[in-house]
């Protein structure tokens, strides 16, 4: 197979800094992002000076049409990926029977089944071929749960299943399924906290830190390299222990 890596969300603080790893890995990076067009496309600068091909493909995963478009034109610029890391997601903050039915239908479509619908159509020359790379990224809220966060929780763990159970289906044909699973991770999706929220949360956290995109990207870089061959259908936490 070829070395191109299609990540959604890569945008995002966590997609970019795993596009970045599997740039400096070696692969070409097809960077799917839904609106931030100029962070995307200033991160196909970033890995076309490390020596890479890479193309910015714009990717709403509420829409089968849009992953159809997606996935033909990370085709049509790098080649068939080799990888697909499962890397968008959204949430909704608050109580659960306060949630409308538009949010509760958005939470299910970015984080579940557009990340399902997706691996659908990249899978399919992965299994032809007999080899390739899944890693979808939840979060430990998907092991646990997590309170006012209810629909996010459920999605995640969705997530997880889909990844245990697609990856019995695919092993035999040579195609590798895993699920990161972040804990704390220090992005601006955290700013709200305050400096002692923040004090206290990381106080919970036997490594006394909050976790950093590298150390996500990292846990990606593992799962697809050849280091990883004989791991398939795991939850690889990324947590500093917190989640016990």
């Amino acid at each position: 197979m070829g070395k191109t890596a299609l990540i959604t969300g890569a945008s995002g603080e966590i997609g970019a800094a795993t596009a970045l790893q599997l740039a400096h890995d070696g692969f070409d990076i097809c960077a799917c992002y839904f609106e931030n067009e100029k962070r995307a496309n200033e991160l196909v600068g970033e890995i076309k000076s490390l020596e890479r091909g890479s193309a910015a493909v714009r990717l709403d995963l509420t829409s089968a049409n849009s992953i159809e478009q997606a996935h033909s034109g990370c085709c049509e610029a790098l080649g068939e990926p080799a990888v697909l890391v499962n890397c968008a997601g959204c949430e909704s903050v608050g109580l659960f029977t306060d949630l409308t039915d538009e949010e509760l239908e958005r939470v299910f479509e970015v984080n579940l089944l557009g990340a399902m619908r997706l691996t659908r159509t990249v899978i399919k020359s992965m299994l032809r071929q007999h080899g390739g790379y899944v890693v979808n990224v939840a979060s430990v809220w998907g092991e646990v749960g997590a309170s006012c966060e209810t629909a996010y929780s459920a999605a995640k763990a969705g997530l997880i299943g889909f990844t245990k159970s697609l990856a019995k289906e695919c092993a035999p044909s040579g195609v590798r399924i895993n699920c990161v699973s972040p804990g704390f991770i220090d992005t601006k999706m955290n700013a709200f906290l305050s400096k002692d929220e923040r004090a206290d949360l990381i106080e919970q956290i036997p490594l006394r830190r909050a976790g950093t995109t590298q150390d996500v990207a990292n846990a990606v870089s593992f799962l697809v390299s050849g280091k990883a061959d004989y791991i398939c259908g795991q939850v690889l936490r990324v947590d500093g222990l917190w989640i016990d």
